[in-house]
């Protein structure tokens, strides 16, 4: 998916977040998910997408991903994920 692909200017960052996650599920024939459900770690999403998610964080969401600390873990659920952008956005 290419930055801001699909992307409604009026979207709140959590329904952009839900709507290029469910893109990439889409693609690869998975129709639903919940909120709490793994997704690199269940292999539903792989590294390919785990690369998308990440450059979207950054060029879409303005995320700063530098931080030695970071780890897929902390993105594995589109809950988390929605939270981590929330927690790093810039103001």
């Amino acid at each position: 998916m290419q930055p801001n692909e699909g992307k409604d200017m009026n979207e709140t960052p959590n329904a952009s977040i839900r709507a290029m996650v469910m893109n990439l599920l889409s693609e690869r024939g998975i129709a639903e998910i919940t909120g709490t459900e793994p997704l690199f770690s269940s292999g539903l999403l792989d590294s390919v997408a785990a690369t998308e998610v990440l450059l979207a964080l950054e060029t879409d969401f303005g995320v700063d991903l530098s931080d030695e600390d970071f780890d897929i873990t902390q993105i594995d659920t589109l809950a988390s994920l929605e939270h981590f952008v929330g927690s790093r956005t810039p103001a």
